[in-house]
Formats: C-alpha cells, sequence, structure tokens
C-alpha cells in the first residue's frame, strides 16, 4: 500500500506522541522525541497539530516530522523503517515539492536520524550538511548526586520565575507565563516537569524542562538555560544534575540533550554533570 501524508487534527495528536514513546530506546540515534512536542505545545494546540506531518503505511505510521518553524523539518522515523526505500524516497519527494505543504520554496533545514535512508538520498537533490549538533546522554541506573542548590518543581508560585530566567537565558526567546500554562495544559507535561534552581539570596538562576518517555526508555532535556546575570557559578551543571535527577524519579532509563556543537559551553556544562557525549551529527540544508 502506498506511503500516506497526513497533517493530524489535535484529536489525533496522541497517536503521533505515542509512537514516539515507542521509538525511543537507549542507544537511538538522536531522533525526534515527545517531549518536542510537548515544548513545541507551548504555543497552543492548533498551532502544534499544524506543525505535525506524519507519514503512514496500511495505517501505520513511520514517520513524524515537527516544522520547527516553517524552514525547520525536524523528523525521525521507525527503528524497523530507516532503511525502508519507498518510505525514504516518498520522504524526499514531500521535502522537496513545496506544494506537498511540508517545506516551502527557499531555504530549508531537515533533521533526521543517523543511519535513515533519507539523509543518503537528500545530497542527491542537492541538499548539503549543515553545521554539527552534539548529542549527549547520562545513564540513570546509578543514584544521581545532589545538585548543591536549591531546586523547585515549577508550579504556579514559580511560573513568573521559570519565564523570566528562559527569556534571560536565550536572546530570542519569547517565552511567557501564558505559554507555559499552554504547555503545562497540553497532554505531554503529564510526563514532563520545570525545575527551577536558586543561588544563596534567593534569586533565580537556572531552570529546566525534562520530559518523559516512559518508563524504562530516554528522557529529554529541552529547553535548559542559564540567566545570563548569574554564568559562570556552576548553576548549568546544578540545574543539569537535578534534571537527571528528576528524570531519574520520572523512570527514565537515561537522560539526552542535543546542542550545537558551536555552543563549547553548553557542551561542558553538560560533560560537567556526567553527560557523555557522542559523534556530532549534521542537519541537512538546501538554498533557495
Amino acid at each position: 500500500m502506498a506511503i500516506t501524508l497526513r497533517q493530524p487534527a489535535v484529536d489525533d495528536l496522541s497517536e503521533a506522541a505515542g509512537v514516539l514513546r515507542q521509538w525511543q530506546y537507549d542507544g537511538a540515534p538522536m531522533q525526534l522525541h515527545p517531549g518536542d512536542l510537548g515544548w513545541f505545545w507551548r504555543f497552543g494546540a492548533e498551532e502544534t497539530a499544524a506543525a505535525i506531518r506524519t507519514w503512514s503505511r496500511d495505517g501505520r505510521i513511520l514517520a513524524v516530522g515537527l516544522l520547527d518553524g516553517a524552514r525547520l523539518l525536524r523528523m525521525t522515523i521507525a527503528p524497523d523503517a530507516h532503511r525502508d526505500e519507498e518510505l525514504a524516497h516518498r520522504l524526499v519527494e514531500d521535502m522537496t515539492d513545496p506544494e506537498r505543504g511540508v517545506l516551502p520554496e527557499g531555504r530549508a533545514n531537515v533533521e533526521a536520524p543517523k543511519g535513515a535512508l533519507v539523509r543518503d538520498l537528500l545530497p542527491k537533490y542537492g541538499w548539503n550538511t549543515d553545521e554539527p549538533w552534539t548529542p549527549l546522554r547520562r545513564g540513570l541506573t546509578e543514584p544521581v548526586q545532589d545538585p548543591g542548590v536549591r531546586i523547585e518543581v515549577v508550579g504556579p508560585e514559580q511560573v513568573h520565575a521559570r519565564a523570566a530566567v528562559q527569556r534571560a537565558s536565550f536572546e530570542a526567546s519569547t517565552f511567557t507565563e501564558e505559554r507555559w500554562h499552554a504547555m503545562a495544559a497540553g497532554p505531554l507535561y503529564a510526563d514532563a516537569r520545570c525545575l527551577v534552581a536558586y543561588d544563596d539570596q534567593g534569586e533565580a538562576v537556572a531552570v529546566v524542562t525534562v520530559w518523559s518517555a516512559g518508563p524504562d526508555r530516554p528522557g529529554l532535556i529541552e529547553p535548559m538555560g542559564v540567566h545570563r546575570d548569574h554564568r559562570g557559578h556552576g548553576y548549568g551543571k546544578a540545574i543539569t544534575v537535578a534534571a537527571a535527577a528528576e528524570l531519574q524519579q520520572l523512570g527514565s532509563s537515561s537522560a539526552i540533550v542535543c546542542t550545537p556543537s558551536s555552543l563549547v559551553g553548553a557542551v561542558a556544562t553538560y560533560k560537567s554533570a556526567g553527560f557523555q557525549p557522542f559523534p556530532e551529527i549534521c542537519d541537512l540544508y538546501r538554498d533557495g
């Protein structure tokens, strides 16, 4: 049966999230995680549904993509379909033809897991290798050390601090209290936690959100940030250690994260918190 491309309705998002959970396993290549959908949910359910694409055969979803902005498709593929030729060729066709409603004309990026056939095919259609990213992982079978600072799980009382530190951590951030509430109201946040770290003066200095994919599966850190006025004091390491401990409490087998390799300080922070870096992976891009 032919491959079917679909943009799901809000009521169908649980199916896409469900297969993403099933595809997470220790040792998997860095890939789209249900937490990526959960973090995107800060824009609301309708916006999230509009950003999702699924590819199915005979009623079974084989690939899920998230349009993270109009020109970046973050996608992953069922573990047993990484080398599926029919699927790979259909993905390339849908990414290449703007009338398919996946990517527009002009500059565009695609993020796909290592080993997927689609990564081998795209360069034949003019796609090039972009800047490298570093995936990192920390196993959670052993006890996690104390972070050494006060950590609070975000509830209604901490939302203002959570949003403010996010904006102070990322220059282009548009995160607000309203967006936190939209994210927290989404179904995927049931398997997530936001944490805030405080310094000795009671100032909120770092934040993180962690996303479980279910017991005995890798959990995701997305995002982690340190307030620009409080960097250089170990708060990044502390909040990352706290994130690992929280994922362990949620039953995750490991904690994973991916960051641009150019952010040398971020890579060093994750390594200091016990994360092991893995071989770099690059997005693919095409010029206009």
